[in-house]
């Protein structure tokens, strides 16, 4: 069995290039999952992401430095959001999420956050698994997703800073 990939997790501006490449072909991606459902999706309103709303953007690079994923953290009414995890198909099952997940929940726990949220969907249950793996637990469809009634909703508590942390 070949080792898994050495995997870097580097913080970078919401809109780096590279990191919007990856936000773009996860569009794509979803796009097509839900192509169906696409036509009949309410406007974004809330669930839009304004750049300055995110407070961490991380974009995952292989060793050789091929970037193979991305996470993002917002605040959203009190709770840390995370949105946009991504990894490229090549790269899932490889390792990539847990560094990129680790990082996100390092910058929850330093910014005092209680618990981190996230919204995914019906057709992504590798993404469902991966999340329980991890430690999320299943919530009920929070704002402002209640209109996507596919959405599957989860959190992660974490330790205040100065508090033991979670696992």
């Amino acid at each position: 069995m070949a080792p898994e990939p050495v995997i870097r997790v580097e913080a970078v501006s919401w809109d780096d290039p590279v990191a919007a490449a990856l936000r773009d072909a996860m569009g794509a991606e979803m796009r097509l999952r839900y192509a169906d459902r696409l036509a009949h999706r309410p406007p974004p309103g809330e669930r839009a992401i304004v750049g300055e709303t995110v407070v961490y953007t991380g974009v995952a690079y292989t060793v050789e430095g091929l970037p193979v994923g991305h996470a993002a953290l917002r605040w959203l009414r009190g709770d840390l959001e995370l949105k946009r995890m991504y990894v490229v198909p090549s790269h899932r099952g490889r390792g990539t999420s847990g560094p990129l997940l680790t990082a996100v929940e390092q910058v929850a726990h330093g910014l005092g956050g209680g618990r981190i949220i996230l919204q995914t969907g019906d057709r992504q249950p590798d993404a469902e698994r991966m999340y329980t793996r991890a430690g999320y637990n299943r919530i009920p469809i929070f704002a402002p997703y209640e209109e996507l009634t596919y959405s599957r909703c989860y959190e992660k508590i974490i330790a205040a800073a100065g508090e033991a942390r979670a696992s």
